[in-house]
């Protein structure tokens, strides 16, 4: 059984981290002669916090995990790239995902030079847990799981899940982007019990705070302070701590939203089944449907041509003829609905 220091990398490990002003001073103050920053234009003349203690005390009462648990990133991609730089060694070691998923996974790892093992889910879109064991090896530091999945839409079964959990000695990372919209809790409340997952979600979708950029880990304090040691010391500016903290306040406005985008999605699966170029509508945990259609290609070129814009999974393994269609508002769905009775013409 591999401990955490045998899973980091050893010159992350040893790292000495770089200390900020603010990170060396505590307390109260009045005079800031420390950061050779401008004295004028307050507040915007100040670095950030650099750990964004305010922010992380209002996700932590909202989400139910200690403030020392959380990382926040430039979105979900920050904590991605950062998990395979603290863990996976360049030229030597791997990581293994399902497959369809998310493609930042294989992204970062080719940046990072770490080789990616895919692995394909089975017919129905779920883990293949035997295959996801075949592909491991001992210099297999992380296991990408995403639930509900990008593009499949679908939640993993949980006991999968579990079994990985159970088996892997490794990091296991579960992106939760989509939780809001799966009608299950989170694996949030596995944490202690896990103490090498690492859960992952974002403002981006059910809070509509895309353009903001601000995503969030949960894990282990041992982990999360790994990302703190490695991070950029001031990566969540000032305007993006203010802007969601504020937002937080509006946790009902983003229940109506989810609410509304859920009823959407039940509808738009029926509208979108009575349509004879629609071969089959996949069932979907998440903001967005997965549909087969007769010609992927043809279909979307013909959307674009309209300003209607999907996107194209045609290429993707086992997505083949698949457009994922985000759920919009009604009148957007409608406008979509009309132009691909259009294209049937």
């Amino acid at each position: 059984m591999r401990t955490l220091q045998d899973l980091v990398r050893k010159n992350i490990w040893a790292l000495k981290p770089y200390a900020c002003a603010r990170d060396e001073f505590k307390g109260e103050a009045s005079v800031f002669l420390d950061a050779n920053e401008n004295p004028f234009g307050y507040p915007y003349n100040r670095y950030p916090d650099p750990r964004q203690t305010i922010l992380k005390s209002k996700i932590s009462r909202i989400k139910g995990v200690p403030a020392e648990q959380i990382l926040l990133g430039n979105g979900s991609d920050e904590p991605i790239d950062l998990t395979i730089r603290i863990f996976c060694e360049p030229g030597i070691d791997n990581m293994v995902a399902i497959e369809p998923t998310y493609g930042m996974y294989r992204v970062a790892a080719d940046i990072n030079n770490v080789e990616y093992r895919p692995v394909n889910l089975d017919s129905k879109f779920d883990i293949d847990t035997d295959a996801i064991k075949a592909a491991v090896d001992s210099n297999t530091k992380v296991i990408w799981l995403c639930s509900p999945n990008n593009p499949t839409g679908n939640d993993l079964s949980r006991d999968r899940i579990l079994d990985i959990l159970n088996w892997f000695d490794g990091i296991v990372v579960l992106d939760e982007a989509y939780i809001d919209f799966a009608g299950r809790e989170s694996w949030l409340k596995e944490l202690d019990k896990f103490p090498k997952l690492i859960i992952l979600q974002t403002f981006s979708k059910a809070w509509g705070m895309a353009s903001v950029r601000c995503g969030m880990a949960f894990a282990s304090k041992e982990i999360i302070s790994l990302y703190n040691n490695v991070k950029y010391p001031y990566n969540i500016n000032l305007l993006t701590q203010t802007f969601v903290s504020e937002r937080l306040k509006c946790i009902d406005e983003k229940e109506e939203w989810v609410a509304s985008i859920l009823a959407e999605r039940s509808r738009m699966a029926t509208e979108l089944g009575k349509l004879s170029t629609v071969y089959e509508i996949y069932p979907s945990d998440a903001n967005f449907l997965l549909v087969r259609v007769k010609d992927a290609n043809a279909t979307y070129r013909s959307l674009i041509e309209r300003g209607v814009v999907v996107r194209n999974r045609n290429s993707v393994t086992l997505c083949g003829n698949c457009l994922r269609i985000t759920i919009g508002t009604k009148e957007e769905n409608e406008t979509l609905i009309k132009e691909l009775m259009v294209n049937k013409e």
